[in-house]
Formats: structure tokens, C-alpha cells, sequence
């Protein structure tokens, strides 16, 4: 396993004005947006490609398109949703399955609820997309449903990450082909278990505070 810190100054300039926190909703939305494209250009810079002829106004010649099959994203419901605009921009036609994992705000464990994507996904690479890596739990949940579905490879792209995070995906995917892209490993975990200095609730700041 290894773990990518994106350090380009676009990203960066970006994931100052996401912290913020009199930051509109719909400008942090375009935000994450945004970011996810910066990010996925890192994390998706190996795809294969395969050759294809194709016919110019002047002549024939030889291109490259993304082999297939194509990977497969999927947003960990509900924050990683305001990811996927970004991710399908990048990856068009690719095939997009859900996961939906809460954590439990006593225990900090998590519970999954939804899950909608292929049975089979031998052969696929699989772009997961969650904002933020807290501790870890809900990552290493959906990185072990992908793989029990035959998935061969997980990326994951995540804004920010607690050191505390990282370290338990590592150790939890020691020795499976699995990267982690994110912008920013924080400074750590407070006492409920959010990233400090982090960028506040994701999911409530993309959409909104449920009680």
C-alpha cells in the first residue's frame, strides 16, 4: 500500500479556501469538485492505455484511449457524492456504484447501509472517493467490500487525512494494492474523533446539517 500527498499549489490554494469556514455551500461544493479532478489526475496518471486508429481532417493516424474495462468510482455516501462530478469529468462513461457507511458518533464505528454496485468486479481498478479519512474505519470497511467483490486495485482520494487515519488503512492493507491519494494529512484527531484543523463536517457543509 502506499499513500500519495498531492502537494500542487492549485490544490493547495483550493484547500484553503474549502477550510474556510464562512465559505458559501455552493462554493465549497465547486471546491471539492475542483479538488477531486486535481486529485484524480494524480491518482489516475498509470490507467492503461490502449491504442486506436483513428481519421484526422488531414489523415489517418494512431491514438491511445483509456483500456477497458474502465475503472470503477465509487463515492462513500453521503460526502463523497460532491467527489464524483469531478471524478466522472475525468473518467466519462465510466461505471459508478455506491456505498453508504455511517459512524456512529459514540462508538466512532462503522455501520454499513447501502450498497449499490456490480457483483462481479474482477479485473476492475476502483476509485473510492471520501473527503475525509478520519479514523480510518469507514475506509477500510469499503476497501474490503471492493476486494471481497474481486476488485484487483483501490485508489482512494480523499481532501484531508489524520495521521491517526492513514496509519490504520496502512496497517489494515498491508501487502493489497491499495493507494491513498490525498491533499493534506492534518494535524490529528480531537476528542470526537474530527480532524483538526479539518474543514468541518464535509457532508453538512456540502449539503446541509441532519439532525
Amino acid at each position: 500500500m502506499q499513500v500519495i500527498v498531492t502537494e500542487h499549489p492549485l490544490i493547495q490554494h483550493k484547500l484553503t479556501l474549502l477550510r474556510e469556514d464562512q465559505t458559501p455551500r455552493a462554493r465549497f461544493r465547486q471546491l471539492v469538485e475542483e479538488l477531486s479532478s486535481l486529485i484524480g489526475m494524480e491518482a489516475t496518471k498509470q490507467l492503461p492505455l490502449s491504442q486506436r486508429s483513428i481519421t484526422t481532417p488531414q489523415e489517418q493516424t494512431v491514438g491511445v484511449e483509456l483500456s477497458h474495462p474502465l475503472p470503477v468510482i465509487v463515492p462513500i455516501l453521503r460526502a463523497g457524492l460532491g467527489m464524483l462530478p469531478g471524478m466522472e469529468w475525468l473518467i466519462a462513461g465510466a461505471e459508478v456504484g455506491f456505498l453508504g457507511i455511517v459512524r456512529d458518533e459514540k462508538t466512532h464505528q462503522p455501520t454499513t447501509y447501502a450498497k449499490r454496485l456490480s457483483e462481479d468486479l474482477t479485473g476492475r481498478h476502483c476509485f473510492l472517493l471520501d473527503p475525509m479519512i478520519a479514523t480510518g474505519g469507514s475506509l477500510n470497511v469499503a476497501i474490503d467490500f471492493l476486494f471481497e467483490r474481486g476488485a484487483t486495485q483501490v485508489s482512494t482520494l480523499s481532501i484531508i487525512a489524520s495521521p491517526e487515519g492513514i496509519q490504520t488503512v496502512k496497517s489494515h492493507n498491508e501487502g493489497r494494492n491499495v493507494s491513498v491519494y490525498v491533499a493534506s494529512i492534518d494535524r490529528g484527531l480531537d476528542s470526537n474523533a474530527y480532524i483538526v484543523p479539518g474543514l468541518g463536517d464535509a457532508g453538512d457543509r456540502l449539503y446541509g446539517a441532519v439532525d
